[in-house]
């Protein structure tokens, strides 16, 4: 790819690569489909307009994975998710067809943001902690801590979940 314009083909190729990756990276944050979709849009917008060259399909595919997230991130801080995602958010969960995700998924979905980037791309991604670190701009203890932290509290919700069942 040259540095200045990508051609429909490779935007296309590109697209259809990543377009689940960069879905499942939206729908963890945004729970709702509606959101999910504008979000992949924005990104793959981002992806149109950017002058960047990749070094390789892992390099791109990470670009787009950071892209995702921040896009989603900016997303929950406007005043208007607060205003209007939580009756969205009902009103999808109520009729969504997306609902098969499994009950850790689900767990996963409602971890703080710092801990659920870190457990999507390593369990969900298969990157190993140094390059989440260097995606996050952290360092790989950092990465490793969240992790540990993250699978605590998933344990925590797990077996919550286990003693209100009996």
């Amino acid at each position: 790819m040259n540095d200045l314009f990508r051609t429909d083909e490779e935007i296309v190729d590109l697209y259809s690569r990543h377009v689940n990756t960069v879905y499942k990276v939206c729908f963890m944050y945004l729970k709702n489909r509606y959101d999910t979709e504008d979000a992949v849009q924005n990104v793959f917008i981002k992806l149109i307009g950017a002058k960047k060259i990749f070094e390789d399909a892992a390099h791109e595919k990470a670009w787009l994975i950071v892209t995702a997230s921040n896009e989603c991130k900016n997303f929950l801080k406007s005043s208007w998710k607060k205003r209007v995602l939580s009756a969205i958010y009902m009103q999808e969960k109520e009729y969504s067809d997306h609902t098969n995700e499994s009950e850790v998924l689900e767990k996963v979905f409602n971890l703080p943001a710092k801990y659920k980037d870190v457990v999507y791309l390593y369990y969900y991604e298969g990157y190993p902690t140094k390059e989440i670190a260097s995606m996050l701009k952290k360092t790989d203890s950092a990465i490793r801590s969240r992790l540990h932290k993250a699978r605590k509290l998933l344990k925590m919700e797990m077996e919550d979940d286990r003693y209100e069942a009996r």
